[in-house]
């Protein structure tokens, strides 16, 4: 299982960060050791000092595939939840400064949280909102129609590069809304109404 991430998918994110509009699909990855496990406490890292709360839609790839054609794609997931992909934004700062890669930031070991996986069927997957609240408030909320690629995009894309396995998932991208993350804070992924994951920074 690998962990596949689209980063600069949402205008308004990209625009909070000071970032320049790409102009072709940002891919990365994480390795499976990044998953955190559901059963543990999420603690902050002690080797960054501004670890940051990205939520994004996921999908699961339900079967193999490579080089997968546009009108293909989504028949290549059944399920779908929400996610945080944990950024250490200073040290992903610092790396981006001197033309480095980001694993550092973005790979550790528990970077990634997931939610409960939820049928694809039940939703609209183009007409979809979810929302992160934080500590009762709602810190980051997205549509996705507001993503730059679709999902079907993001599958054709990445499959040109990686074969897809069954099992591997796909973070797509972020909103506006990112921030800092402090011990005690309590975080909810709500898509459209239902809660797919609740846990407090440790």
């Amino acid at each position: 299982m690998k962990i596949l991430c689209i980063g600069r998918n949402y205008v308004d994110h990209i625009q909070e960060l000071k970032n320049e509009l790409p102009d072709s699909m940002v891919i990365f990855l994480k390795p499976h050791t990044a998953l955190h496990d559901n059963a543990e406490p999420w603690f902050l890292p002690n080797f960054s000092q501004d670890v940051q709360y990205e939520c994004e839609v996921v999908l699961k790839i339900s079967k193999k595939g490579k080089n997968i054609k546009l009108e293909e794609a989504e028949t290549y997931f059944d399920e779908i939840s929400l996610g945080i992909d944990f950024t250490a934004r200073d040290i992903q700062s610092e790396l981006k400064a001197k033309g480095l890669p980001w694993e550092k930031a973005k790979a550790f070991d528990s970077a990634a949280l997931i939610g409960n996986f939820v049928p694809k069927a039940s939703y609209d997957l183009y007409n979809l909102n979810f929302q992160l609240l934080k500590n009762g408030e709602i810190a980051q909320s997205g549509h996705t129609n507001q993503m730059i690629h679709t999902f079907q995009n993001i599958i054709t894309e990445v499959s040109k590069y990686f074969s897809l396995e069954i099992g591997d998932l796909i973070f797509t991208g972020t909103p506006a809304g990112v921030a800092a993350i402090q011990t005690g804070d309590h975080f909810i992924g709500k898509l459209e109404s239902s809660k797919l994951f609740e846990f407090t920074v440790s």
